[in-house]
């Protein structure tokens, strides 16, 4: 692995100060920074390749054509996809999960079939199903998690049964850390006879992913959280899957032949991608693979548990703190949700702002797992591979003053 002190020079971004000391960003979950391949890279894109792919004959056509494809093969070949086209370039994950709702769920599921998720998705992976199976007429069902915030082997077999027709579920929860097993699960989800749809926005950035050892049928994630820019995501999905689906928009590119009264839709994976594409979103989040395949997914995950298990033990130490989610770095990703007795979580983030430092407050859009919890509201740092143990420290020493800012006495 590169040095921490080389890896943190290629982020402009934590150089700055914040209120004249320095920047301390610990939300990564929300958001990553961009190191400067990834600048360099969008950047060049904008000054010397700027056209529409797939349509232009002319050399700032062909080349744009060539940038966007070699990120879709980059994509494929990073999550081990079988082929660039089950890669499907979107926005983001959510509306990649939106996709799979619409033209799967709408068209496949039908009434009195359950749709199965886990109580700690994030509501892109949640709100959609909710919208099928109201569509639908199939029934909801949830898998609750154990006191230790883990998933436990009779949950999934108690609740994915003969009549689940689909599975969502997150490979890591973006609140509590817990890292599911997910390849088990969609096996038994398969026995079942169910498709099985994860959400990897959290976990692509920190585990190594393999969609076809893990038999995936559709996988999402983000390019924003993976030191990439915003507005790019990947849908995977299994070709049948994608062969077999309606588009989820209809426009521009998408089609084969346009006539009066009828259209017939382009081969995969452009079917699903509708008007002028995010090339410069695409040739950035290939710019954010090759900077994590230098450094390689192992050392960042082996670098980011130590980290996690120093912030958890540090954690532990301030006063009237309440942890969710596993006290150990074992089976969790680098996120840490908290409470402080008495602060709401939106003060414990303006009060610690005041020291530079950047974590997240509110539900982290899983409404549902909070009320499961009974917090409304969580505070939440994590981690990224930029991050240093110093900045923990400092973390912590402002948390140790929020209550006592408050009024409190400690």
């Amino acid at each position: 692995m590169l040095s921490l002190d080389a890896i943190r020079e290629q982020f402009p971004a934590l150089t700055q100060k914040v209120y004249g000391k320095p920047l301390i960003y610990l939300d990564n979950a929300a958001t990553t920074q961009t190191p400067i391949d990834v600048l360099v890279a969008c950047r060049e894109y904008k000054e010397r390749f700027n056209a529409n792919p797939h349509r232009g004959a002319h050399y700032l056509g062909v080349q744009a054509t060539t940038l966007y494809e070699n990120a879709r093969d980059k994509v494929a070949k990073f999550i081990n996809a079988a082929s660039g086209q089950e890669v499907i370039f979107t926005k983001n994950a959510t509306e990649a999960l939106n996709l799979v709702a619409y033209s799967y769920g709408m068209s496949k599921i039908s009434q009195d079939e359950e749709i199965v998720l886990c109580i700690s998705e994030h509501h892109s992976n949640l709100v959609p199903w909710q919208m099928v199976a109201k569509a639908k007429g199939a029934k909801l069902r949830y898998l609750y998690l154990a006191d230790d915030y883990t998933l436990s082997w009779s949950e999934v077999e108690k609740v994915i049964t003969e009549k689940t027709a689909l599975v969502a579920i997150a490979q890591m929860s973006n609140v509590l850390g817990t890292v599911y097993p997910l390849k088990d699960v969609i096996a038994y989800g398969h026995e079942k006879g169910a498709v099985v749809v994860v959400d990897g926005a959290q976990s692509v950035p920190h585990l190594q992913t393999d969609v076809q050892a893990l038999d995936a049928d559709f996988f999402a994630f983000s390019g924003h959280k993976m030191y990439g820019p915003m507005g790019i995501g990947v849908l995977y999905g299994k070709r049948e899957h994608l062969e077999a689906m309606s588009p989820f928009l209809r426009g521009g590119e998408m089609v084969e032949y346009v006539e009066e009264q009828v259209t017939t839709f382009n081969e995969l994976p452009y079917k699903f991608e509708a008007g002028t594409p995010n090339v410069e979103g695409a040739v950035g989040l290939a710019a954010a693979i090759d900077f994590l395949e230098k450094i390689s997914l192992e050392d960042v995950k082996a670098y980011e548990d130590g980290l996690t298990s120093y912030a958890l033990g540090k954690l532990q130490e301030v006063p009237y703190l309440k942890i969710y989610g596993a006290l150990d770095a074992k089976g969790r990703g680098p996120v840490i949700s908290f409470s402080l007795e008495g602060c709401h979580p939106h003060d414990v983030a303006t009060i610690v702002d005041s020291d530079g430092i950047a974590l997240r407050a509110g539900h982290h859009c899983a409404q549902p797992l909070m009320r499961y919890l009974g917090a409304p509201a969580t505070s939440r740092i994590s981690f990224a591979l930029y991050n240093t143990k110093d900045e923990i420290d400092a973390c912590v020493a402002s948390l140790k003053g929020v209550r006592r800012w408050l009024g409190h006495g400690s």
